[in-house]
């Protein structure tokens, strides 16, 4: 049998405006988004009149529910009658899109063409939507009531912000895990069969899965039955996404086919199959702050900081400051935070906490595991950082110097590694048990 690596990097190749959701990784676009009524969750001036199609029916053989012939009236609204184009309209739209022959190419082309220059992928409530129906059509998890108290996080970007950074987002989750946080996390980033125009995965050198597989956890090949066996065991998993997401990877030839992002690049943050309530969403560009943070309150989520760095990097930045949207019962606050400032930490420029390639970052995070780096190297700084909000949602800390407290804990006494070790080898027991 072929080493755990070699088998899933086969399948890792095959397979993730200024008012826009779905921007480039420069954050430009255009476009302006639909207002909308926090309160009601509804489009100002929207009557939320949905389409609905009325398919010819054969006396001998019905039409399917989603069709060509249904989905064309959602286009032709969109294209024509954007401003009437609900979130109702969109959420039937998207049912198209998730099930096989639901919508022909050429519709489909038309209709996220129609939908990121009419500006509606900048409404909240119409991201939220495209989500709901994603995470509907994704193949169901089950992950039992896993180890430990507190809720479900997940620590995520949405890539696109051409930093090329060290894994930190993977890194601070097993971090997390570590000193007791549940993290199970999806990334849409790194699965070339589902990319399409403008994430961040496509240039960048490394991402969530190829350094785990790097790690040696065959997280390509865990089947969705297995996690809450996995869960029972540890406190880190991770979700390939191209397993739960089907449908993004039959859309994926018409995505890159288009020459502009679609609103699926920002989808990602959001289309976790666990549907975690304590999350850290980072964005490349401040004006998906809002946008993100309220389609995270509509979508159930209960705690969340969406970050951005200044310097339009989707993590919570080392260098300096970084943008914030705090999410906490309902309410939104933004804030700025600052690393020595909040955290106590010092700064360092991102040039010294860039990534390698998944062998790289792969030893620099034995490395840190086995705390060899220690609070003078940025790597380690950068990790207990972002690690520290993760504890700041999920109740473990009251405040950023607690978290960084508790992340460095976590590196010293073990647990971290622990964690990493302990999802490793429950994945590949139950891969074991499969093959």
């Amino acid at each position: 049998m072929k080493p755990y690596n070699e088998q899933q990097r086969g399948q890792s190749s095959r397979g993730a405006s200024s008012a826009s959701v779905s921007g480039s990784g420069s954050g430009s676009g255009s476009g302006a988004t639909t207002p909308f009524n926090n309160d009601t969750n509804r489009i100002v001036g929207d009557d939320s009149r949905a389409v609905s199609p009325s398919p010819k029916q054969s006396p001998c053989e019905p039409e399917p529910e989603y069709s060509p012939a249904s989905f064309a009236p959602l286009v032709k609204k969109l294209v024509l009658h954007p401003s009437t184009f609900t979130s109702v309209d969109v959420s039937l739209a998207f049912q198209h899109l998730a099930v096989e022959a639901g919508a022909a190419p050429a519709q489909i082309g038309a209709f996220l063409a129609a939908l990121r220059f009419s500006g509606k992928d900048g409404n909240p409530l119409i991201v939220a939507e495209c989500a709901k129906v994603m995470q509907s059509n994704a193949v169901t998890v089950d992950v039992g009531e896993g180890l430990g108290e507190g809720p479900v996080c997940d620590i995520v970007g949405t890539g696109g912000d051409g930093q090329n950074t060290f894994n930190v987002s993977t890194t601070a989750a097993i971090v997390a895990a570590g000193v007791g946080c549940r993290v199970y996390k999806v990334s849409l980033r790194d699965v070339p069969s589902i990319l399409g125009h403008g994430n961040k995965a496509a240039t960048s050198s490394s991402g969530s899965a190829d350094i785990l597989i790097s790690l040696d956890c065959p997280v390509t090949l865990i089947p969705p039955s297995s996690l809450s066996e996995i869960a029972s065991s540890s406190r880190f998993l991770f979700l390939y996404a191209a397993t739960y997401h089907p449908s993004l990877v039959r859309l994926a030839p018409i995505r890159k086919s288009l020459p502009f992002p679609t609103i699926f690049n920002a989808l990602g943050p959001l289309i976790n199959p666990v549907k975690p309530k304590a999350m850290i969403v980072g964005v490349h560009s401040k004006h998906l702050g809002e946008i993100f943070v309220e389609a995270l309150r509509i979508t159930g989520v209960k705690r969340a900081w969406v970050v951005c760095g200044r310097e339009g990097l989707d993590e919570i930045s080392i260098q300096g400051e970084t943008d914030i949207w705090d999410l906490k019962d309902d309410t939104i606050t933004p804030r700025v935070i600052h690393p020595t400032r909040d955290f106590g930490l010092p700064c360092s420029p991102l040039s010294l906490v860039s990534g390698g390639s998944p062998s790289e970052n792969a030893s620099a995070l034995n490395s840190l595991l086995d705390d060899q780096l220690g609070p003078s190297n940025p790597i380690e700084n950068f990790v207990v950082l972002n690690t520290a909000a993760v504890l700041i949602v999920a109740g473990k800390a009251k405040d950023g110097f607690e978290g960084v407290e508790l992340a460095r804990k976590s590196l010293k006494n073990g647990s971290a590694k622990k964690a990493l070790n302990d999802f490793r080898d429950v994945a590949k027991k139950v891969v074991e048990k499969g093959q």
